[in-house]
């Protein structure tokens, strides 16, 4: 196959994935680096590089999970907390090897959907490595989100527009 046969193939393959559907196994340090450089390799106009990405793993991400299960329970009220779905916060987060928090930087130097749609390329970009080297991924917008810009050290010109979440798949 020439490259654009293969980019084709990986485009038509590229799907979100749910954690349910993640093996236990772990992605290795050398895809998972692949897979964040290739976020760096979006367009970004003036050179802004407007993507921030965390990556949680291990202890971290118990704690994220844990702590968005909090935000979840202290924000709804009585009458529509869900247990099923306060359970499935920490599930998917546990379930997921990695998880990355996916936070755009406003510069200033170009307008607001500029960057938001070069971060938007970024993730682009990680979901099709993703796909190259058969990890599930998806990109989740939780709106609790908007209650993590302390423990994600969100400043005052960023805004959190989700997580992706990645695991190997059987």
């Amino acid at each position: 196959m020439n490259k654009a046969e293969v980019l084709k193939e990986i485009i038509k393959q590229r799907r979100s994935i749910f954690p349910k559907d993640y093996s236990d196994t772990e992605i290795s340090q050398e895809i998972l680096d692949e897979i964040l450089h290739s976020a760096t390799l979006a367009p970004n106009h003036k050179r802004t590089k407007p993507w921030r990405f965390k990556t949680f793993r291990g202890e971290e991400k118990a704690k994220l999970a844990l702590e968005m299960q909090s935000i979840y329970k202290s924000t709804q009220p009585e009458t529509l907390f869900l247990e099923k779905k306060y359970n499935d916060i920490g599930f998917k987060i546990n379930k997921a090897d990695t998880v990355v928090s996916i936070v755009v930087n406003f510069s200033g130097m170009v307008p607001e959907w500029e960057e938001i749609a070069a971060v938007s390329m970024a993730v682009q970009n990680m979901y099709l490595t993703c796909t190259a080297n058969n990890i599930g991924c998806y990109w989740s917008s939780p709106k609790i989100v908007d209650h993590l810009k302390e423990s994600l050290i969100i400043e005052e010109n960023q805004k959190c527009l989700g997580f992706l979440y990645m695991g190997n798949m059987d």
